[in-house]
């Protein structure tokens, strides 16, 4: 399937990273790194919601920013608020399917709005026993 046919799925890579306390806050950006990685599966195999392959966007704000993105996962560098990017995402993905991976409640009202589905982080994290 061509890549803008794939349905959309927006990764809130704060919330993601953040849902584990795995000692992330020492580094953000290698954390979000981690994730970003660790979504190239993701990107081909699709979620339990969505199966793939998917487009996926990994979005970073703050310190995880500079991360740069991999074949299978582009990365979306907020300037300010994650969230504000996360929703304008959401709304460009109109007349695809859209999910967003979060648990921020406030998000998930706002990109319900632009007809995203939402999930939380567990969708992302299901099968990570280890590092890859």
């Amino acid at each position: 399937m061509p890549q803008h046919l794939r349905p959309v799925l927006i990764v809130d890579g704060a919330n993601v990273v953040g849902s584990v306390p795995d000692g992330w806050w020492r580094d953000r950006r290698g954390a979000a790194e981690r994730l970003r990685d660790r979504l190239a599966e993701v990107a081909r195999r699709g979620i339990r919601e969505e199966p793939g392959p998917l487009d996926v966007v990994l979005v970073v704000e703050g310190r995880a920013r500079g991360v740069e993105p991999s074949a299978e996962v582009r990365v979306a560098a907020a300037d300010g608020s994650g969230d504000d990017l996360i929703v304008e995402l959401a709304r460009e993905a109109s007349g695809r399917r859209c999910v967003v991976v979060t648990a921020d409640r406030e998000l998930r009202n706002r990109v319900d709005e632009h007809g995203a589905r939402c999930v939380g982080p567990r969708a992302v994290r299901e099968d990570w026993t280890t590092a890859p």
